[in-house]
């Protein structure tokens, strides 16, 4: 009997899922992926510069370099990317369960990043920084329309991508309501939000946030906006301009801290 089409798609994906690697590359994101017990890394390809510059980090790691001439630095990049003489082939990382990751650590008020279609890699890898900084249990993409991991992505994350939990979910309506059974207040930042995020959580800091995030121009998507128990702004000095939605992210995490 012939397998139904949507079943053998399935079926490539997964086989595609498990096949998927991903190249890193720059000195930083490249050493802390090295330095990184839980990334399964695969091929290193390094200048004489490159290699003297990463030597404690590639002993560290046990990987044997492929040592190359720079002007014959050919791995599968962007030949635009600023490699700086180090790329490095590694499986996606794995964090586990969003229940998991999400519980948060103790001595610590969770607060999440939720992503409705960001696509731009440098968009995500700027908020992995932020949300390490901000102390954010997890930053939380669609497995679809949203940026993977990529090495565009680590670079712009500057090693964050190696310690700060970025999964990818199949709905994410599904993953806020996951969110809030465990207690979590959804804050959707929107323009035609009527309160700030201060306003929103006035007496409640100490609970769970997440913070819902659209991409830039499309924001929130109606089912996103109607999924959030409020839509938030954050409150300008003036009537111009707006943040690009890593600084949006930045100032939100902040914003909903216990100060």
């Amino acid at each position: 009997m012939k397998k139904p089409k949507w079943v053998v798609e399935k079926e490539q994906a997964r086989k595609a899922d498990v096949n998927e690697t991903v190249w890193l590359f720059g000195l930083h994101a490249v050493r802390d992926a090295l330095l990184n017990p839980a990334r399964k890394k695969l091929r290193l390809v390094v200048t004489k510069n490159a290699h003297d510059k990463l030597a404690e980090a590639i002993a560290s790691s046990g990987m044997e370099p492929e040592l190359v001439d720079p002007r014959r630095f050919s791995v599968p990049i962007d030949p635009q990317s600023v490699h700086q003489g180090a790329a490095l082939e590694a499986k996606p990382l794995d964090w586990g369960r969003v229940a998991d990751i999400c519980a948060g650590v103790p001595g610590r008020v969770p607060r999440v990043i939720l992503l409705d279609r960001v696509t731009d890699p440098h968009n995500v890898g700027a908020i992995l920084r932020s949300a390490e900084v901000f102390g954010a249990c997890a930053v939380i993409g669609t497995r679809h329309h949203s940026a993977p991991e990529t090495g565009a992505l680590a670079k712009t994350a500057s090693g964050a991508l190696e310690r700060q939990p970025y999964l990818r979910v199949r709905n994410l309506a599904e993953t806020m309501e996951e969110l809030r059974a465990m207690g979590y207040i959804l804050l959707g930042l929107d323009g035609t939000g009527t309160q700030t995020i201060e306003q929103a959580l006035e007496g409640r800091r100490d609970r769970p946030v997440a913070l819902v995030l659209g991409a830039e121009g499309p924001g929130l998507r109606e089912k996103t906006q109607t999924t959030c128990d409020h839509l938030v702004k954050i409150a300008f000095a003036g009537d111009f301009g707006s943040l690009n939605v890593s600084n949006a992210a930045a100032v939100a995490l902040y914003a909903s801290m216990e100060h």
